[in-house]
């Protein structure tokens, strides 16, 4: 991955976080622009995808979005929001995690 592609991966990453941040606002306390901001926020990350997929392509691109999200919007849910995960959940999410990792890297231990 090139270091444009690394500022972009954050970038989308960030934006979907904030995204995150904003839904789960908007569902402890719902109002319209909250519900704007969190569309405006996903879009806006679906975007930067886009030109992620066209770049590295779709496996790659989705697959580390989706283990760097994983591992960010659960931190950001025990941590900010208090959530609690059951035993069997977080063995779900490292299963998940390992599971993203084989497919992203698999093809260079080939």
């Amino acid at each position: 991955m090139t270091l444009t592609g690394s500022f972009q991966l954050a970038a989308s990453t960030i934006t979907f976080l904030l995204a995150a941040i904003c839904a789960k606002s908007w569902a402890l306390g719902p109002s319209s622009a909250k519900l704007l901001l969190t569309i405006g926020l996903y879009s806006v990350g679906n975007l930067i995808m886009l030109r992620l997929v066209r770049e590295f392509g779709m496996a790659s691109a989705f697959s580390l979005s989706a283990v760097i999200q994983l591992i960010a919007v659960n931190l950001i849910a025990l941590m900010v929001f208090g959530e609690r995960l059951s035993l069997v959940q977080s063995i779900g999410i490292v299963l998940a995690v390992l599971a993203v990792c084989l497919i992203t890297f698999g093809p260079v231990a080939e």
